[in-house]
């Protein structure tokens, strides 16, 4: 179990492992807090964001939409590899989600099925939106991969936790397909042997 990082830790960890980063606005202390505890956290969830062009990526994670208050992450991961910060605390990207399978990435172990949405996973999770369309064609650039490896295992790092900590939307929320377009097995076996 573990607190979560200060903004300041984030931002040194994610530098720390080599990445480019962009402070957008307020970010330290733009969240969702007072619709609920942030902590403690457990991993880092990983999406796609079905939108395109940089800017207004950033724009919507940070501002959310109508019936989902941003910030919709802590960080997000363009195509050209650059992590925006556009908030920290609780963040509207999780939802509800399995509970064995937070039980599963506490204990870093093998993921179930997700078959229930029964527990708060913005309360538990670091979050990333990678910029994609999530269609399955739009391309992951090489650079954006390695950014998305770095951005995970930053995190890992301070907290003691190895690869198990990292998932995917869709290995938590029953229904969710993100991120899409690569393999999280895969990401996990970089993210391991990055922290090596």
């Amino acid at each position: 179990m573990s607190s979560p990082m200060s903004a300041s830790n984030f931002l040194k960890a994610l530098k720390n492992e080599g990445l480019t980063v962009v402070q957008v606005g307020e970010w330290r202390t733009h969240n969702r807090n007072h619709k609920g505890p942030w902590g403690p956290v457990h991993g880092v969830m990983l999406h796609h964001t079905v939108t395109k062009g940089t800017a207004r990526t950033v724009e919507i994670c940070r501002d959310g939409y109508a019936g989902l208050p941003g910030p919709l992450c802590h960080g997000v991961i363009a195509k050209d590899g650059r992590v925006h910060l556009v908030g920290y605390g609780r963040a509207n990207h999780a939802g509800l989600g399995d509970d064995d399978v937070l039980r599963a990435v506490v204990a870093e172990k093998r993921l179930p099925s997700d078959n229930e949405s029964n527990t708060d996973g913005n309360r538990h999770f670091y979050g990333f939106e990678c910029e994609n369309l999530g269609d399955g064609k739009d391309p992951w650039p090489a650079v954006q991969l390695e950014a998305v490896e770095k951005a995970a295992a930053a995190v890992c790092r301070f907290h003691g936790w190895d690869a198990p900590s990292v998932i995917g939307h869709r290995e938590w929320q029953p229904g969710k397909v993100d991120p899409r377009g690569f393999s999280m097995t895969g990401m996990r076996n970089r993210i391991h042997d990055r922290l090596k």
